[in-house]
């Protein structure tokens, strides 16, 4: 799959795409009340770039300029922009 076919809403996404950008982990509080920390990253294709968020321990061990496969993503719509995200059943791997 190929970054400029996600839509809002698509889930069970599964594309190899290259970090070129990841800032600095943050601590946020979940709407659950619970603490954890979120890793932005961006991801590019051939075709295009999307955010991808990581959470918690998701973003161990991935670093800008690498390639990357994601399994099992879904995309939502946070703030008016196209997010990639792992959620519990998604998974990253580094290629």
């Amino acid at each position: 799959m190929k970054i400029s076919d996600l839509k809002s809403g698509m889930a069970d996404v599964s594309l190899k795409a290259k970090i070129v950008e990841m800032k600095e982990p943050r601590e946020i509080i979940t709407k659950f009340g619970t603490a954890t920390t979120l890793t932005e990253a961006v991801l590019q294709d051939d075709s295009g770039t999307i955010k991808l968020t990581l959470w918690g321990k998701q973003s161990d061990g991935v670093e800008n300029n690498q390639e990357v496969e994601i399994t099992n993503g879904f995309v939502k719509e946070f703030r008016e922009e196209l997010q990639l995200t792992l959620g519990r059943k998604g998974a990253l791997k580094v290629v």
